[in-house]
């Protein structure tokens, strides 16, 4: 017999893989993240990263306008063959992770889309605080667009995409449109840094990432004093009518026991008002991070598979 309705909203009915995810974290009995360094919270990421198993046609590091990044093309693509690229921006709070924890993910959206895939190595936080991380972005999909050729792509194939911070530069990239670009996909992306959701409240202990563990990212991301959560660079949910409806058609990712699901929604929400052409997703009974876990969830491959069908279809020719 189900729960009387006022206690459904209380229950978590969390997908079983996630419980097992869960207990396995708990088992591990890291701090808080909160409590850490940045050093030591990184450390412990990378700690948990193995290498990838997913095979490419070819990866190589390159510098992307004095931005690191790693191009990835796929194993049906041949050297000259031209594709259209998708530049990705890694999550991790704008503090955490880099090209190779996101190695994986990334290999795994070349594979699935068939198009070449830059990712890139944006400064972080709070070593270089915002606007750094942003700038980054700009900078490095203008490059592309400048060195399509080079990079073995076509020009007017662009799409751009993150997730969570990686997310939220993408979402502000895109808005800012410093080069035509065909799609946008956002997985459980930072839109609102104000961090009053009703998701912050209901998500906010024991699903991976705490609304206290946000709120310590978000305070890292703007330890340099050049922005406020008020900012639309920094909460691009809060920019004007005009920037939105610029952006290009977008896909949206939110998983249902995450902190950032309202915003995300309500992100998705927004640029369909707008009249961008958007799709957005929920994966009931996940958690943030799922994308980034193929070995422990299965969600995470029907996410990857819907990203790299998506991207498929924006990125062909004409």
């Amino acid at each position: 017999m189900p729960p009387p309705p006022q206690a459904r909203s209380q229950a978590r009915y969390v997908h079983p893989q996630v419980r097992a995810l869960l207990e396995l974290f708990d088992s591990l009995g890291q701090p808080p993240i909160e409590t850490q360094t940045p050093a030591q919270a990184r450390a412990a990421r990378e700690a948990l990263v193995q290498p990838s198993s997913i095979e490419v046609g070819e990866w190589r590091d390159v510098d992307a306008g004095g931005v690191a990044a790693r191009l990835y093309r796929p194993p049906a693509i041949a050297p000259d063959d031209v594709t259209g690229l998708l530049v990705w921006f890694h999550g991790g709070g704008w503090v955490l992770s880099s090209v190779d924890g996101h190695d994986d993910l990334c290999r795994a959206l070349c594979v699935a889309s068939g198009h070449r895939v830059l990712s890139v190595e944006y400064r972080l936080a709070p070593e270089s605080p915002f606007p750094d991380g942003l700038t980054d972005a700009i900078t490095t999909t203008r490059w592309a667009h400048e060195h399509a050729a080079d990079l073995g792509v076509d020009p007017d194939r662009l799409a751009i995409g993150g997730d969570s911070a990686g997310a939220n530069l993408a979402a502000v990239v895109a808005q800012l449109a410093p080069v035509p670009l065909r799609h946008q996909v956002l997985v459980y992306p930072v839109t609102d840094a104000r961090g009053e959701t009703a998701s912050y409240r209901e998500n906010a202990e024991g699903l991976f990432l705490t609304a206290d563990g946000m709120r310590w990212f978000v305070d890292l991301y703007l330890s340099g004093r050049q922005g406020t959560v008020d900012d639309p660079r920094v909460s691009p949910l809060l920019a004007p009518d005009e920037a939105v409806a610029g952006s290009p058609p977008a896909l949206v990712i939110t998983a249902e026991y995450d902190v950032l699901r309202d915003e995300g929604v309500a992100y998705a929400e927004r640029l369909l008002a707008a009249g961008v052409p958007t799709s957005h997703v929920t994966f009931h009974g996940q958690i943030h991070g799922f994308v980034s876990m193929p070995e422990l969830l299965d969600d995470a491959h029907a996410a990857r598979g819907l990203l790299g069908a998506t991207l498929a279809r924006a990125l062909r020719p004409g």
